[in-house]
C-alpha cells in the first residue's frame, strides 16, 4: 500500500511538471489581448525634461502634438503654440547625444530621438506614438499623408510596424486582419514602433476644414492600397471620441471604414456611457481610453498611488481597453510599464 502511494505521488508530481512546462511554452499574449499604460502629451517638458526619458519611462503609448509650418515645410511639435516648437525632444541623431542637447525640436527630431534610443534599447516594449495633428494635414502646401509617411520612414525605417505588416499577404483590409486575429504577439512586437494619428483640437473647430487627418488618412491607406504601394504607409488612423456601436459607420464612406482599427476616446465616457465595449475586444481592435483617471471613483491624474494605478489598469482592462492614458509621468518605469491580460 505504501508503495503504491509513493508511486501515486510520483506520477502526481510527474504531471504537475508537465503541466507547467506546457504553461512555460504558452503561446504569448497577442498585442490585442493586452492593456497596457500610456503617457498623455509626453513631449512636454514639465513631465520630462528630454523625449529619451519618455522613453525610458517604460509608458506603451507616448503623445506628440504636431502643427503643419507651411513656411518651413516641417511639422512642429508643440501644445498650443503653432508658431514655434515647444518640447523636449533634442537635437540629437545618435545615443551619445541623448539628455544633453537643446531642445525644442521639430517632428523630425523627435523620430531622431526614438531611432537612437532604440539604438540603446533594440529589444523594447513595443511602443505606440499618438500624433494629434492640430491642425491636420496641408497635402496642398507639401504636409501631407505621403510626406508624413516618407519622414517616419526616413527616421526609424524597419523598426516602424505598418499597416502593410499586419495585412501580410492575406487580408485585404485592416480590418479584415484584425477580426481575424492577425495582430502579432507583444514578444513579436519587441523593437516595433506604431504611429496612431487623430485629427487635432484646432482642425475640429475650424468651420472652413470637413476633411480631417483621420479621413484623409483613411483615403490614403485605401488609395495606396489599390495602388499597390501600401507597404509605404506608417500610420494606423484612429476613430476619435467614444461612441455606442460601430462608430465608423456614421462617420466615413464604407470605402475607408475597414482601414480604421484604432479608436481613441474618454475612458469615463466608455465605462459611464453604457457602451459595449466588448464589441472591440471580440474584433480585436485597438481602443485607447483616455483621462482614465477621470473614471469613478477618481484618483489622481498626475501621481496616483502605485495600488491605485493597478486598480484602474485592472478595471478598464476589464473594460476591453487596450491602452489607458494620463498624465502619470511621475510613476516609475515599473508602474508604467505594468501589462494586464484584457476582458
Amino acid at each position: 500500500m505504501r508503495a503504491m502511494r509513493r508511486l501515486a505521488a510520483l506520477l502526481g508530481a510527474a504531471a504537475m511538471l508537465m503541466s507547467a512546462g506546457g504553461n512555460a511554452h504558452a503561446a504569448a499574449p497577442s498585442f490585442s489581448g493586452t492593456t497596457t499604460i500610456g503617457t498623455h502629451n509626453a513631449y512636454e517638458k514639465d513631465k520630462y525634461t528630454y523625449f529619451a526619458q519618455a522613453l525610458d519611462s517604460g509608458a506603451s503609448l507616448l503623445e506628440l502634438d504636431v502643427y503643419t509650418d507651411i513656411l518651413g515645410k516641417r511639422w512642429r511639435v508643440s501644445h498650443s503654440n503653432p508658431l514655434g516648437n515647444d518640447n523636449n525632444c533634442e537635437a540629437a541623431k545618435t545615443p551619445a547625444e541623448l539628455y544633453s542637447k537643446s531642445r525644442n525640436q521639430d517632428l523630425g527630431s523627435c523620430l531622431d530621438n526614438i531611432a537612437a534610443w532604440h539604438q540603446l534599447h533594440p529589444d523594447h516594449r513595443p511602443i505606440i506614438f499618438k500624433v494629434e495633428m492640430k491642425v491636420g494635414f496641408y497635402d496642398k502646401g507639401g504636409l501631407g499623408p505621403n510626406e508624413f509617411d516618407a519622414l517616419v520612414s526616413s527616421k526609424l525605417g524597419d523598426i516602424v510596424y505598418k499597416p502593410s505588416d499586419l495585412l501580410g499577404s492575406t487580408y485585404p483590409t485592416l480590418d479584415a486582419a484584425t477580426r481575424a486575429g492577425a495582430w502579432p504577439s507583444r514578444d513579436d512586437l519587441r523593437g516595433k514602433v506604431m504611429f496612431e494619428l487623430i485629427p487635432g483640437t484646432v482642425e475640429m473647430n475650424n468651420p472652413f476644414d470637413s476633411y480631417w487627418t483621420d479621413e484623409e488618412y483613411g483615403d490614403h491607406l485605401r488609395d495606396l492600397y489599390a495602388a499597390g504601394h501600401i507597404a509605404s504607409a506608417q500610420a494606423f488612423p484612429a476613430v476619435l471620441g467614444a461612441a455606442a456601436g460601430d462608430p465608423r459607420t456614421s462617420r466615413y464612406d464604407a470605402s475607408i471604414r475597414p482601414w480604421f482599427v484604432f479608436f481613441d476616446g474618454d475612458a469615463a465616457s466608455y465605462v459611464n456611457g453604457g457602451y459595449d465595449t466588448s464589441w472591440y475586444d471580440s474584433g480585436h481592435y485597438i481602443l485607447i481610453m483616455t483621462a482614465a483617471a477621470d473614471v469613478s471613483p477618481a484618483i489622481s491624474s498626475t501621481d496616483p498611488t502605485d495600488a491605485e494605478v493597478a486598480a484602474r489598469l485592472s478595471l478598464l482592462a476589464r473594460d476591453h481597453a487596450s491602452v489607458i492614458t494620463s498624465d502619470w509621468s511621475a510613476k516609475s518605469a515599473s508602474v508604467l510599464s505594468s501589462v494586464a491580460e484584457r476582458g
